[in-house]
């Protein structure tokens, strides 16, 4: 399996290459040449370990040891239990998939504890070592720390906005003493930090010389460790394969919905994937109007962790819907032909709204869809890509 950029300037890369690398070194994000398909017969009755590596081997088919790897990362008593996500029926044909069982009660957990274990593997085989600069908004801090504190050959430099994460989440990031966890408090929001490390990552001179990594979901390793959890949750919801099933799905930077998108293109039946927002809906604005503008500055809501106005991952998913276009895939300038239009993802991808901030965006809008009177639409569009004017 090799990677390319979606700004195009990159050479293709195996996947060893870019879990190190994170950003590109033209700035673009890296995406499998061609997404896997796999077959859905046979996989139901896998353990979660084992549903993991058939997916994740497509991927990762250069990581020696990857079945051990894995194995060691989803474990009972790492995720409470073996089933690593549970599922959970709320009502008849409405579940909640349970991804706040590991070490910091985040669902980036599922990820960031396969992305240490792979770190430290690949670091170890190299003999190398990696500086890890990363940005977050509350949970993929405290997450990635959890996961990387005390390995071998690893520094954590994180970037967070002064202020603006949770109680919660500012203690179990700033109260860690593991003395390669590193915090930074940022005068800012989300995108000055997110902005900060593309920064650092597009001088390809400083990163090489200081061996500095990625661990926010720039890194692709982290998107194919979401696609699992789609199928699992997929399997347990239904009795047939050839049954289909909607995602309701909470987000901000686009990483999650991005490895349901994934999923999909690999022959999982998702009917639809519905996002949910807050405030900061550049993406709702999207889907309903065709027209993405990237906000200067993130409104502050009581979901700090959603409150980012540039949704990093959308600019994958723009590559694919414009037949890998590295020209105009960039949504917030890089293009330079950025007014072009751009055709819809596919039928049935898309529905988005904006939720309510003070309920789990979530089921929020997972019960609006199965409530007619108060579902959102959807939307199928041919939209254009640009700025927000000064």
């Amino acid at each position: 399996m090799f990677y390319v950029s979606t700004r195009g300037a990159s050479p293709p890369r195996r996947f060893s290459d870019i879990l190190l690398e994170g950003l590109a070194p033209d700035g673009g994000l890296y995406v499998p040449e061609e997404i896997p398909k796999l077959r859905l017969e046979g996989l139901k009755g896998l353990s979660y370990p084992q549903l993991a590596f058939e997916i994740l081997s497509r991927f990762m088919d250069d990581v020696p040891g990857l079945d051990e790897i894995v194995a060691r990362t989803y474990r009972a008593d790492v995720f409470g239990s073996p089933e690593i996500t549970p599922l959970k029926t709320l009502e008849p044909g409405l579940h909640l998939l349970g991804l706040s069982n590991g070490p910091t009660l985040a669902f980036k957990d599922v990820a960031l504890q396969l992305l240490g274990n792979l770190f430290e593997g690949v670091l170890g085989e190299r003999g190398q070592t990696l500086n890890i600069l990363g940005a977050t908004s509350g949970d993929t801090g405290s997450a990635a720390e959890y996961a990387m504190r005390g390995k071998r050959g690893i520094r954590v430099f994180m970037l967070s906005p002064h202020k603006r994460m949770s109680a919660f989440q500012r203690a179990q990031m700033y109260s860690l003493q593991d003395p390669n966890i590193h915090n930074l408090a940022v005068q800012g929001v989300f995108d000055d930090c997110q902005d900060l490390v593309k920064e650092v990552n597009a001088d390809a001179v400083f990163k090489a010389r200081n061996r500095i990594g990625a661990v926010n979901s720039i890194n692709w390793a982290r998107v194919a460790a979401q696609v699992v959890y789609y199928f699992k949750g997929y399997f347990a919801a239904t009795q047939k394969d050839s049954q289909q099933v909607s995602f309701a799905v909470p987000s901000g930077n686009f990483g999650n919905i991005y490895a349901g998108y994934v999923a999909r293109k690999m022959g999982l039946p998702i009917r639809q994937l519905i996002l949910a927002s807050n405030e900061n809906d550049v993406l709702d604005e999207f889907f309903r109007t065709g027209r993405y503008r990237a906000r200067k500055k993130a409104v502050a809501t009581s979901s700090p962790s959603m409150d980012i106005s540039k949704a990093s991952n959308f600019e994958r998913m723009i590559f694919d819907a414009v037949g890998r276009d590295a020209v105009i895939s960039h949504p917030d300038g890089g293009g330079t032909d950025r007014r072009r239009p751009v055709p819809a993802p596919g039928p049935g991808y898309a529905t988005a709204a904006t939720a309510d901030r003070h309920r789990a965006p979530g089921t929020h809008l997972a019960h609006r869809r199965r409530h007619p009177a108060r579902r959102p639409r959807l939307f199928h569009l041919r939209p254009s890509l640009h700025e927000e004017p000064d």
